[in-house]
Order: C-alpha cells, then structure tokens, then sequence
C-alpha cells in the first residue's frame, strides 16, 4: 500500500472531500480556517486510490450514519447574507484532447454563499469547450441567480432549491444548477456542522477511484501508467477512439508500463458498432479485455449502443456504460427498460445534485450498475462529486482523478 499526503485550504469546514491539487485557488477563494491534512491511500485491495481524511480514520462506525439530506431540507431555513459568483481559471500541466477539442486550461465560475449565520457554502460551475456556452455566459447566469438569492425572503432549502430549478431549468443550465445546489447544501451542512458524506447518506467516509490516461501518445501513455503504478492505482480510464490501431497500441504501451492493472475504455461516441466490436475482439486475443466499455457509439445510435453492449457481455462479460446517452430522465428510462447497457455514468455537472439523487434512486430499482465521472472541473466539483459517492455507497465504478489538473 503506497500513500502520500498534501495540504489544502478548504473551503468549507469538513465538508469537502478535497483530491491533490498543484495549483492553489486565488486568494479570494481561499479562506482564514485551518489548514488541514488529508491522506490520498493507493490501495492494492480495492483498486484505484483511496481518498479518507485524518480525522475520518478514527471515527466509529456508529458515526458513520446518515443524518438525513431529506430532513434537512425540509427543516433548515435558508437566510442568504450574501451570494456571489466568480470566475476561475486553471491552466493545466499539459493540454490535453476533449472530444473534439483541445483543452489548455479549465474555466469554473465559483459560488460562494454566505448565510446570516455566518456559515458559508462553495459550489462550482464547470464550463466546457462544447457549443456556444463560455465561462462568461456561465458567469453572467450565475450572477442573475445570486442576486434572486440574495434579495429573496428566508426560506427552508427545499424550497430555495425548487426556486433554483425555476430559474436555471433544463439541460442547458444544468451545470449551473448544480453549482448553486453545491453551494446552498455545502452552507446547510457547515452550519449544522456535519460533513457531506454523512449528509448523502452516510455509508462511507473513503472511496476508491480510477484514474484517467487522457488521449495521448505511446510514451505520454506509459509515463502515466507507470506513474499510477508506482502510486498503487489499479484502474486506469483510457480515452480511447481517434484510430483503432492506435488505440490498440497504446493501450498495449499502458499494459507494459502497469501489467496487472485493471482498465475502463471511454470512447466518448468515436467508433462505429462494428469498429468496437472489433476492438474488443483484438483486445480479447491479446488478454487485454477492459472491465468497462464506456459510450462507445454516438449518443443516438441506440441500435448500436445494444449491439455492442450484447456482444461484450455475452461473449466476452464486459459491461458497457452509457454517458453521452445519458441526456434527461427519459433517456435513462430508455436504457433501463430496453436493458441497453449495464452502466450508468452520472456527472454532477449534467444533471446537478438534486437531478443526481433522483436518477440514483431510479436505477438502483433496476438490475444496472451506477458510475460517477467528472468533467474537467477542480478539486471543488470533484470533491462533492466524492462526498456523495462515498455517502451512497452505491457506485460501482468512480473515475474522479484528472492528472493534468490535480
């Protein structure tokens, strides 16, 4: 078992789980509270690494229950001293290619919520490369949300968050929303001084997570998996796609660098049915078969979703996880119903806090398996994103480490 330790500024008291972060937040998003330690464990066991706290290693397991996120919302009042939003941009270590695009930097508008309490709560809004949405449009929506929260009357946070979903409805705000869910929920939780994983539900205060090998090339790729190694992470995510033949060679460059780890394939839409197929079918002959095959087809290709999700489990037992087809409740239903995949990938960011909650109690009625990813978002998203994960207890599979951000 391998471990290191790292020091972060939080932005709330115990409420977020922080990952390791090179980079430090500008000043006016850091805080006058403690410093305090956290421990990121690569357990050999579980596979991935296992992120736990100092102070979370000695709690009893009579206090690693559930306070109740229902009650709270029905019973807290929410009264908003001042919101506000800010932007927030974090050059990464090294570009990096998302979807189409290439990636230099990752651009946030932050949330800082401050109650009259004197309690404050922090969300983020990630902005990605995609459409005609920017972090000055993420800003601005931000900002006109801020100001209803603060001239608003006190309220019980159910229903400050139902006037959120008012405001910022539907897919397009959907990241904002969850921003704002963040950081009322975060104040909630600060002020009755219990940290998010008990909030949502209690079941663990450590998780484990895969970590991500971006598209890169031969020698990017073994650097990376040989740095995981030396870590102790056993899942690795390879974003996989741009040519099937040099997929299949650097997968085989992060078979050499770590030969016993354990992979996730995301293809993020880029093959064809029958090209994935093929993918699997060279990787079996190579003894190298994933454990999961993320999105492999376009997001409206349901057919071939189905096709290749059939042949991977009935003829080489992978499962196939659906993100991009993930959209709203309607397409989950659609997946759960027709048995299309056996994953579902959630991202805060899609569907916010609330939105999360609920598809999470709708497929765990279901036969498939739950998935939490993150986006390019820092330690503040992903923390959440960890709070939650760990308070279920009920993800098969976590990839929340992006090294060329933390």
């Amino acid at each position: 078992m391998a471990s290191f330790a790292f020091y972060s500024a939080l932005f709330s008291t115990n409420s977020l789980l922080l990952p390791p972060c090179v980079h430090r937040l500008p000043i006016y998003l850091q805080t006058k509270q403690n410093i305090s330690q956290f421990s990121v464990i690569a357990s050999s066991s579980t596979g991935g690494s296992e992120l736990t706290t100092e102070a979370a290693v000695t709690k009893t397991e009579s206090e690693r229950t559930s306070f109740g996120f229902k009650n709270l919302t029905e019973t807290f009042w929410v009264d908003v001293h001042r919101a506000e939003g800010r932007p927030l941009s974090v050059r990464l270590n090294e570009s990096l290619t998302f979807a189409s695009s290439k990636l230099e930097k990752v651009e946030s508008v932050v949330i800082r919520i401050e109650l009259r309490n004197g309690c404050v709560g922090w969300g983020e809004v990630p902005v990605l490369p995609l459409g005609n949405w920017n972090q000055a449009m993420a800003l601005e929506k931000v900002k006109e949300a801020c100001k209803f929260l603060g001239q608003g009357p006190p309220l019980t946070l159910n229903l400050v968050l139902d006037k959120i979903s008012e405001n910022v409805p539907g897919r397009e705000f959907a990241s904002v929303r969850a921003g704002l869910e963040m950081a009322l929920i975060d104040a909630a939780a600060n002020s009755i001084g219990v940290p998010l994983w008990r909030l949502f539900g209690g079941v663990s205060n450590t998780l484990s997570t895969a970590a991500t090998i971006p598209t890169a090339s031969l020698v990017k790729a073994f650097d990376l998996a040989a740095k995981y190694c030396k870590l102790g992470f056993k899942i690795l995510e390879l974003r996989v796609g741009r040519d099937l033949n040099a997929d299949i060679e650097v997968l085989q460059a992060v078979r050499a660098a770590h030969p016993h780890c354990l992979f996730i394939l995301d293809a993020n839409e880029q093959y064809t049915s029958k090209e994935a197929i093929e993918v699997l079918e060279k990787l079996n002959e190579k003894g190298a078969t994933p454990v999961l095959f993320e999105q492999p087809v376009h997001r409206d290709d349901w057919r071939g979703l189905s096709e290749v999700s059939t042949v991977a489990r009935e003829k080489y037992g992978i499962s196939v996880a659906a993100d991009e087809s993930c959209r709203n409740l309607v397409d989950i239903q659609k997946l759960i119903q027709e048995n299309i995949v056996d994953v579902i990938n959630i991202k805060l960011s899609k569907f916010g806090v609330l939105g999360t909650l609920e598809i999470v109690e709708m497929v765990k009625k279901s036969k498939l398996n739950l998935m939490i990813d993150s986006v390019a978002e820092t330690r503040l998203a992903a923390g959440v994103a960890g709070h939650l994960a760990a308070g279920l207890g009920c993800f098969k599979y976590l990839c929340l480490f992006f090294p060329f951000i933390y």
